[in-house]
């Protein structure tokens, strides 16, 4: 039998020497928001008798921190959040469940806990927007009528592109995806888990659409590797990884650092090749080429990404893009500098259901959320919108288990790294404990609206 390392929730805390809490400890007075530049930022005074009716759709971290800070600017104005969910996930911290680092309970929290004082409720889904009359539409067919809407409606994953695919599967026949779920994250942790003890034939997926953390399927591949070779599987193992595009990550310097690093470990890329079905039974997948080609490819085990869009309620309305790259998945029709959409000036976007060239990541909303609700207040005020949103993006990619890369960057693909210690394509332990110590408080102070 292989042998079995000690549970990973353990092995950081028995990596940590003493000069290594040393040095945590002293970093960890800089404080998680000064963190990739997470500092406070100042609220707007505004007349405090403002009565707009301001509602925002969706209630992830994009439509929370809005509301929020809103909340703080407007002493007396009428917002209302319109979003059935009621449990709020910490979704960055899917790829920590899914590899075995984190607990699940560390990513479940409550909605209702982050909602600032004074905020109306509508427990219920956005089924139609109506920008002409100012109008939003819920699925029980009650009109809400809006001065100013925010939306925060996040992206729809498009599993009936993927022939055979059974989300309620996951976890099964070494069937993965740390997308759908927390309990999907853990049912994929289950399944690596097992997998890891005898290993066989891993298939990595990444499709051609736009993604919300675009990172997350590399992160599960380095982990995948480094969990077979914890385990001293990579002998008996191949890992593969499927990619619609011509790339495996949006950003030249990254793509080609990913590259040169998976070529060392021998994981395969193949680009080109989207996920067309899966037979969950067979263990088989079917990739498509651009020409049309199919290849059926057995596997052990298969990490699988969906192809992502706008949910139906924008996709189907005035508010979606109606040409140009993003008209395809229906993404909000966004100015990508100020986040006011292009043709309905009191409509703003938030998060990933904003169809800009890149940012469908929490660090986005962080440096978006600022200046979205500074733009309402603006907006309700006559005045020009005056801040510009440059794309900022973050990911720390996790390369193994102790070690990460801090990716950072803007609309143009050029990197912008914040923290002078830290060389964005070098690997580091602190990279790492940014991922798993430092960005859970950062983000809820994001959430609250308070940086």
């Amino acid at each position: 039998m292989a042998h079995k390392p000690p549970s990973p929730h353990r092995t950081l805390e028995e990596a940590l020497d003493t000069s290594r809490r040393d040095w945590l400890r002293a970093m960890s007075g800089l404080g998680a928001g000064t963190a990739l530049g997470w500092q406070t930022t100042a609220q707007a005074q505004v007349p405090a008798t403002s009565k707009a009716h301001i509602v925002i759709v969706g209630s992830g971290l994009g439509g929370i921190a809005v509301a929020n800070r809103l909340r703080a600017m407007f002493s007396d104005a009428r917002i209302t959040i319109i979003d059935k969910k009621e449990v709020h996930n910490y979704q960055p911290g899917y790829t920590l469940v899914a590899t075995g680092v984190w607990p699940v309970s560390k990513v479940i929290d409550r909605n209702a806990d982050f909602h600032p004082s004074g905020v109306e409720w509508i427990k219920d889904m956005v089924a139609g927007f109506d920008p002409t009359s100012n109008t939003v539409v819920t699925a029980s067919g009650q009109r809400v009528t809006y001065d100013v809407l925010v939306v925060a409606a996040g992206t729809h994953q498009d599993w009936g592109r993927i022939e055979g695919m059974d989300v309620a599967a996951i976890g099964t026949n070494g069937l993965t995806s740390v997308y759908p779920s927390s309990d999907a994250a853990v049912a994929t942790w289950a399944a690596m888990e097992a997998f890891r003890q005898k290993g066989g034939k891993a298939l990595m997926t990444l499709p051609a659409t736009p993604l919300k953390c675009a990172g997350a399927p590399l992160k599960m591949t380095f982990m995948l590797r480094d969990r077979l070779a914890q385990a001293g599987m990579l002998g008996k193992s191949e890992v593969h990884f499927y990619s619609a595009l011509g790339n495996v990550f949006g950003i030249k310097p990254v793509n080609d650092n990913v590259l040169e690093r998976w070529k060392s470990m021998d994981i395969q890329v193949h680009t080109n090749e989207a996920l067309a079905a899966v037979d969950i039974g067979k263990r088989v997948a079917t990739f498509a080429s651009p020409e049309g080609e199919r290849t059926e490819v057995p596997y052990d085990f298969i990490h699988v990404v969906p192809p992502m869009r706008a949910p139906d309620a924008v996709k189907n309305s005035d508010l979606a893009w109606k040409d140009g790259p993003m008209a395809a998945g229906g993404w909000l029709e966004v100015d990508p500098k100020t986040l006011q959409h292009r043709r309905f000036p009191n409509v703003f976007g938030i998060g990933d259901i904003n169809g800009t060239p890149r940012g469908k990541t929490a660090a986005t909303v962080k440096k978006s959320a600022p200046i979205v609700a500074q733009h309402v207040v603006d907006f309700l005020a006559g005045r020009a919108l005056g801040q510009v949103f440059d794309g900022y993006t973050s990911c720390p990619l996790i390369v193994r288990e102790g070690s990460a890369m801090l990716i950072e960057f803007d609309y143009a693909g050029k990197l912008t790294p914040s923290l002078p210690m830290i060389e964005p394509l070098q690997e580091s332990f602190f990279a790492w404990l940014m991922k798993v110590r430092m960005l859970k408080p950062a983000y809820l102070a994001v959430l609250k609206g308070r940086v």
